[in-house]
């Protein structure tokens, strides 16, 4: 898939062919840039594993330039590396914004907790609740002006990327628990 976008706003931020930008949450590699547009192949392991396939001429994307070394960060860690795709199951109006419920793919259930954060096309986002098999999120006006998730609804999917951090510390607690059959030292160490 070639996949073309017209961003004269991101280029003039300075893009250039081999950066990498997440396009609704999924890190891709610009291969040309114009002053219009960005271009990007996309290959099939990234169309079967995020929403890009559902695409159509003029739909609008989330665009991220990536972070460079001594930027702020004003927010969590996005790598644009897709866990999974995700249906809207329901979104309604709460205040002046929007709670939006998101089914839970089984795969990546015990990454989504309260008050952690997922990534959503892109968007980072603090998780509101969890229940079983879906949870929610809270949108604020301002992010629901300033992405693609403002206009999706119920049966819409989304790239969900679950948190970086939770990801590492997950696969090291397994890592331990494999090499060590006696949870002894663990449990004193919570202790402490």
């Amino acid at each position: 898939m070639r996949l073309v976008i017209d961003a004269p706003d991101a280029i003039a931020d300075g893009i250039a062919v081999k950066d990498s930008i997440a396009v609704n949450g999924v890190c891709l590699t610009a291969v040309d840039v114009d002053t219009r547009v960005i271009t990007f192949d996309v290959v099939p392991e990234t169309v079967m594993r995020s929403t890009f396939g559902t695409l159509a001429a003029g739909d609008a994307v989330n665009l991220e330039l990536s972070l460079r070394l001594g930027d702020r960060l004003g927010g969590h860690l996005v790598y644009g590396h897709v866990d999974a795709t995700a249906a809207i199951l329901a979104k309604e109006v709460e205040g002046q914004g929007h709670r939006l419920t998101v089914a839970t793919p089984s795969s990546i259930q015990s990454f989504i907790v309260e008050k952690g954060y997922v990534t959503l096309d892109g968007v980072s986002l603090t998780v509101a609740s969890v229940a079983s098999g879906r949870f929610t999120i809270a949108l604020i006006p301002e992010t629901s002006k300033r992405t693609t998730l403002g206009r999706k609804g119920a049966a819409d999917r989304v790239n969900l990327e679950v948190d970086p951090v939770a990801r590492y510390a997950q696969a090291a607690v397994s890592a331990y628990a494999a090499t060590n059959s006696s949870t002894d030292e663990l449990a004193w160490a919570y202790e402490i």
